[in-house]
């Protein structure tokens, strides 16, 4: 599934030198950027939404 995003210009230009430097590509990074944080992220929206449900 294709997706696009906008980037701040020092994220791009962050983003642009690793690459760079590393030869690997952005949407390497960027891959690996969220499947790293997306776990993190279910695990706090998904426990403050039990949270809210059981004090309501």
């Amino acid at each position: 599934m294709a997706s696009s995003i906008r980037l701040t210009p020092e994220t791009e230009q962050r983003l642009n030198f690793l690459s760079s430097q590393t030869g690997r590509t952005k949407d390497f990074y960027l891959r690996e950027t969220i499947e790293r944080g997306i776990e993190d992220l279910e695990d706090y929206y998904l426990a403050a939404d039990v949270i809210c449900r059981a004090i309501h």
